[in-house]
C-alpha cells in the first residue's frame, strides 16, 4: 500500500506539473510497473482517469466465452486514457480533445491509406477491369471504430517495428472467378504488403486473407473458434473499394444465420468480462501470476483470422 501511496503522490506531482497526460505519458516519466499504476490512478481519489473511444469485442481463445473487449486493459489506459486531477475539468477536457483528434485523424490516415493501396494493386492486376464485379475488399479491425494508434509494435513475422494498428482486409471474390486470377491477386497483394513494410517512409502493416463466398457460407456455420473470427472481422468490416453486390451478398449471408445477434450476445459477454477483470484487479483480488493466466490486463492479439 505504501507503494502505492508513492506512485500516487508522484502522479500527481507530475500531472501538478504538466498537466494532464496519458497513461503512456505517466509511465514513461515515472518508468513505473503499469499494472500498480493502472491500480493506483483508477483507485485515488486525487485523480480522475478518462477514456476515450470505443470499446468494441475481439475473440480470444484464451478467455473463458471467447469474447474479450478490445482494447484491453492496459493498451487502454496507455493509449486511450487521460490522467488529470480530480475537480480540474478543464484542463483534463483539453487534453481529451487534443488526444481524441490525433487518434482520429490516425484512423483516417490509415483508412485512406489502405483504399489508396487497393486502388493501386486493382490498376495493377491486368484482370481487374474485367473482374471488377467479382471482387470486393472489406477493411476491419481498429480503422472501422475510429480507433487506430501508431504506437510502435513488432510485426510477428520479422519482429520489424511497425507504425501501431494494422490494415486488416478481407478479399472476397465470386465462387466462379478463375484460380488463377486469385494467385495473381494475391501475389500483387503480398508484393504491396512487403513494400510497405519494408519502405521506412511508410513502415505500415497489411494482414489480408482472400477468400470465396462460397467459404463465408461455410463459415456461417458459426461453430468453431476460427469460423467465429472470421464471421467476427466480416460483421464488423465496412466496403473499402470493389463490388457493391458482392459485398451486399456477404451482409446477406451474415443476417440469414442471425449472426449479427449472435456476435451482439458474444459483445455483452466480453462487456461483463471487463467489468469484473476491472473489479478483481481494482480489489487487489488476484495476483499477478492469476491476471496473466487469465489474461485479464494483458490482450492475445486476434490474429487467427489472418495467420
Amino acid at each position: 500500500m505504501n507503494e502505492r501511496h508513492g506512485i500516487e503522490d508522484a502522479v500527481v506531482d507530475l500531472i501538478g506539473a504538466k498537466g494532464p497526460c496519458t497513461g503512456f505519458e505517466i509511465e514513461e516519466e515515472l518508468n513505473a510497473d503499469s499494472l500498480l499504476l493502472w491500480r493506483t490512478c483508477r483507485t485515488s481519489g486525487r485523480l480522475e482517469v478518462r477514456r476515450l473511444g470505443k470499446r468494441y469485442m475481439r475473440l480470444d481463445r484464451h478467455v473463458d466465452g471467447f469474447a474479450r473487449l478490445s482494447p484491453s486493459i492496459l493498451r487502454e489506459f496507455l493509449t486511450y486514457s487521460i490522467v488529470g486531477l480530480a475537480g480540474d475539468s478543464g484542463p483534463l477536457d483539453e487534453k481529451c480533445g487534443e488526444v481524441d483528434r490525433r487518434i482520429r485523424q490516425i484512423s483516417r490516415y490509415k483508412y485512406e491509406l489502405a483504399r489508396r493501396t487497393v486502388s493501386e494493386i486493382m490498376e495493377e492486376f491486368e484482370e481487374g477491369k474485367d473482374r471488377a464485379g467479382q471482387i470486393c475488399f472489406i477493411i476491419a479491425g481498429d480503422i472501422v471504430y475510429d480507433m487506430a494508434h501508431d504506437v510502435p509494435r513488432p510485426e510477428r513475422s520479422t519482429g520489424k517495428l511497425v507504425r501501431g494498428s494494422d490494415i486488416d482486409l478481407v478479399v472476397v471474390v465470386d465462387d466462379d472467378l478463375p484460380e488463377s486470377c486469385i494467385r495473381g491477386l494475391d501475389e500483387l497483394i503480398y508484393h504491396k504488403k512487403y513494400r510497405m513494410l519494408i519502405d521506412p517512409a511508410v513502415n505500415e502493416e497489411i494482414d489480408y486473407k482472400i477468400k470465396r463466398v462460397g467459404l463465408i457460407r461455410e463459415q456461417a456455420a458459426f461453430d468453431d473458434f476460427k469460423r467465429m473470427v472470421a464471421i467476427k472481422i466480416l460483421g464488423e468490416g465496412l466496403l473499402l473499394y470493389g463490388s457493391e453486390g458482392l459485398y451486399g451478398t456477404v451482409r446477406a449471408i451474415l443476417e440469414e444465420g442471425n449472426l449479427s445477434g449472435k456476435l451482439d450476445d458474444l459483445e455483452s459477454l466480453a462487456r461483463s468480462f471487463r467489468d469484473r477483470a476491472e473489479e478483481l484487479i481494482m480489489n487487489d483480488s488476484v495476483d499477478r501470476e492469476k491476471i496473466r493466466k487469465m489474461h485479464l490486463f494483458y490482450s492475445t492479439e486476434e490474429y487467427e483470422e489472418f495467420e
